[in-house]
């Protein structure tokens, strides 16, 4: 049965995209990577999906491995501690993700000035 890489529903055969998120499904999930916690730390928080994706792709960017843990239930969308997302980088890299992600915000603050006074 076809499955959504992202929301895992299975559907029917002959339905090629999520209804829900719009992806192209696919015939089967690739296999669940197992996250040793004592290796990973959390280094933010959020409620939103996007804030995270952004983040990752930022520490990415900048060659820190990041993940995301969602425990977010998509079948109950509400904000605050019911939907809690988690970025989580390696231990040995988590000062120069926070670092990173300190001098990240700063940038933005920087940039929200300038516009402000154009």
């Amino acid at each position: 049965m076809p499955v959504c890489p992202n929301c895992k529903y299975e559907y029917v055969k002959g339905i090629d995209r999520c209804p829900d998120c719009g992806s192209e499904l696919v015939d089967q999930l690739p296999p669940e990577i197992i996250l040793n916690e004592s290796d990973w730390v959390v280094i933010y928080t959020t409620s939103f999906d996007y804030e995270a994706e952004m983040l990752k792709g930022n520490l990415e960017s900048a060659g820190i491995s990041a993940t995301i843990l969602s425990q977010k239930d998509s079948s109950f969308p509400a904000p605050g501690d019911l939907s809690i997302i988690k970025l989580l980088v390696k231990k040995e890299d988590a000062e120069s993700a926070v670092t990173f992600l300190n001098e990240f915000k700063k940038s933005l603050k920087s940039e929200n000035e300038e516009d402000e006074t154009e």
